[in-house]
């Protein structure tokens, strides 16, 4: 496989951006196309961000048709729900972290959190899959609860539908990270990866 449209999504803070830019840098090493577009909700710590990552050469634009992502990697279990119900493919994946970053729109009332059960549910319907993992305490458990999106990014290498290879991933991983940071989030990497391997 060559081709991938996939879309990460989060709250911002949480690394969604860098964590898009990894994965485009990542298949531009291996020789592959890569374009990377990145829409935002509130323009705040805490408002919605969806980053779109379309490998392959039929990617006229960087942003993912609605419908046609094989992928969403969601950091944040709401966002991802939002972003799976307008652009997952049938038969796509919502590879999502458990615990929940309570959305803005949440805080103040205007709409309420639903439980992994339904989440599970509403992707099911969509006729894609879900694929849960607690992102965040991988991180902690790595040592440092920043690397969640690199827990994520693992999980992502660990379902085999990227066309890149974890190699090429952990690589611009350890030169991209903050200095001083590598090894934490080469071992995030690796908890993600076993833990979807797991399941």
């Amino acid at each position: 496989m060559t081709e991938l449209n996939l879309i990460i999504a989060g709250v911002g803070g949480q690394g969604s951006v860098l964590a898009s830019h990894l994965v485009a840098m990542a298949a531009i090493r291996d020789g592959l196309r890569a374009r990377v577009g990145e829409t935002f909700g509130a323009a705040m710590r805490g408002g919605a961000v969806a980053s779109h990552v379309r490998i392959g050469e039929d990617a006229p634009t960087p942003l993912v048709p609605e419908g046609g992502a094989e992928i969403v990697l969601a950091l944040e279990p709401l966002e991802g729900l939002r972003n799976a119900v307008k652009y997952l493919a049938g038969g796509g994946i919502l590879l999502t972290n458990t615990r929940a970053w309570t959305p803005v729109d949440v805080n103040t009332g205007r709409a309420e959190y639903p439980s992994m059960e339904t989440i599970r549910g509403a992707v099911e319907k969509l006729g894609g899959r879900v694929i849960a993992i607690d992102a965040t305490s991988l991180a902690q458990q790595a040592g440092n609860v920043r690397t969640m999106n690199v827990v994520m990014l693992g999980a992502l290498a660990g379902v085999d539908k990227l066309p890149t290879s974890p190699e090429s991933l952990k690589r611009v991983i350890r030169e991209n990270v903050p200095k001083g940071t590598e090894e934490v989030n080469l071992r995030a990497f690796e908890l993600g990866f076993s833990a979807v391997r797991e399941k």
